[in-house]
């Protein structure tokens, strides 16, 4: 792929387009595609969804830059508690997702349109019963409800679950949000109220949140999400953009460079897609991913390299991209 000027002046020598199938339905999507990009630092991943324009691109793009061309931040820890993520799917798979990598925290997806607020209950008692009592179910309903919709579903989803650790964007706007969270006892996170906010810190001042989830691709890479962590004061789950392992990695980085993480991260989705770029891909052990940065194998760029149409796309969305730096 021709490497845009501005990216060749930054240090990135190669720029590789992939596409991978998913094992499910997620995120509205059957298959994830992106472009990996390589610098003196490393490899990095630039993969916004389709959905996402050039200006809302760009701050993926100055991620992957970075991550390409800097050294990563030194971690404090050197393995992250990653939870489960369980999408749409009928109960018995959602128990047998639950279990796959050994964690004890689970984010099962709900609201979707497909799906009703019984089976997702149905759902979450499947998952709760797979994990057992001590285990940590959050649900991500990606901002489908309205603020009435919320206050019904949310007793009704806390009862299912025995307990919600945290809802997850439960409505669109951080005025709802902050309403929901005034209103019940179920705590809240923010994650679409950050990642696609101008003022990312927002949710934050008005109180919206007891959590920030945060994805080091859509907010401009790890050491920007660390700076907006600080400025938040509030508790961080790190989070992926259903990335290969070369992108998760990104995600691992920040995750261990937090002074603090009390909540297992939602990096543990290596598994969602059919194939990878690396030879060991980040699958979950016991519940935890290290914190590490892999190389991907030059056989398996060949097996899931993009057709020419989507190669096609993707050096145009490169330029679009690059042309805002």
């Amino acid at each position: 792929m021709r490497i845009p000027s501005q990216l060749s002046a930054r240090g990135i020598d190669r720029v590789v387009a992939w596409s991978i199938p998913l094992t499910t339905r997620f995120r509205g999507i059957t298959e994830r595609d992106g472009l990996l990009l390589h610098g003196p630092a490393g490899w990095a991943e630039f993969s916004p969804f389709w959905d996402y324009d050039a200006e809302q691109s760009l701050p993926w793009l100055q991620a992957a830059i970075a991550d390409a061309c800097q050294e990563r931040p030194s971690p404090w820890r050197t393995d992250i508690p990653v939870n489960a993520t369980i999408p749409v799917v009928a109960p018995a798979l959602a128990a047998r997702l639950a279990r796959v990598g050994g964690a004890s925290t689970a984010k099962v997806k709900v609201a979707d349109p497909g799906s009703s607020l019984t089976e997702d209950a149905q759902r979450l008692e499947a998952v709760r019963e797979a994990l057992g009592a001590d285990a940590r179910l959050r649900i991500d309903a990606n901002a489908a409800w309205t603020l009435q919709e919320a206050l019904e579903a949310l007793p009704v989803l806390d009862r299912a679950a025995g307990g919600l650790e945290y809802a997850e964007q439960p409505c669109a706007s951080i005025e709802e949000l902050a309403a929901v969270r005034r209103s019940l006892d179920v705590p809240i996170a923010a994650d679409e109220s950050v990642r696609r906010a101008e003022d990312p810190l927002r949710v934050a001042r008005a109180e919206a949140a007891d959590v920030l989830v945060m994805k080091a691709q859509p907010l401009g890479g790890v050491r920007r999400c660390l700076d907006l962590a600080d400025q938040a004061g509030l508790p961080v789950a790190v989070s992926s953009a259903l990335e290969t392992s070369i992108g998760l990695s990104a995600g691992l980085a920040l995750a261990g460079a937090l002074p603090e993480l009390d909540h297992a991260c939602g990096l543990g989705t290596a598994t969602l897609l059919t194939g990878d770029l690396v030879a060991r891909p980040l699958h979950a052990e016991d519940g935890r991913l290290p914190v590490t940065r892999p190389v991907p194998d030059e056989e398996l760029l060949a097996r899931h390299a993009a057709d020419p149409e989507l190669n096609s796309r993707w050096q145009r969305r490169l330029e679009q991209c690059a042309s805002r730096l």
